[in-house]
């Protein structure tokens, strides 16, 4: 997986969007399936920057010290983001070379198996 010149980002990408295209597009070849996972990613990295935006103008807690309900929808993107990356198999530093992705890895995240059976 040889580096490559930078792909063309999908229309409508804003900023962050285009950012993350850009790191990995260039560092990794992608076939059909990590392409549209990596436009996923693309997407929500931009509403996670629409979302900090809110934020910041807005504040963490509502007039009446509630949390402002962007924070839980910015939670949610993270997360999202976090299994789309993982899904994708990036690597840690894609400013090194690449010889290889890692290993397939589940999109769920790690479980360990409970004591004393299954239930």
């Amino acid at each position: 997986m040889n580096q490559q010149e930078v792909r063309k980002p999908p229309t409508g990408l804003a900023k962050s969007g285009k950012r993350l295209w850009a790191a990995v597009s260039s560092a990794l070849s992608l076939d059909e399936r990590d392409e549209a996972l990596l436009i996923e990613a693309a997407r929500v990295a931009d509403r996670l920057s629409a979302l900090d935006a809110v934020l910041r103008r807005d504040g963490l807690l509502l007039p009446d010290k509630r949390p402002h309900p962007a924070l839980a929808e910015a939670r949610q993107q993270q997360l999202t983001l976090a299994r789309l990356i993982v899904a994708m198999r990036l690597p840690e530093d894609l400013s090194e070379p690449l010889s290889r992705r890692p290993q397939r890895r589940g999109v769920r995240g790690s479980y360990y198996p409970r004591e004393g059976g299954t239930e």
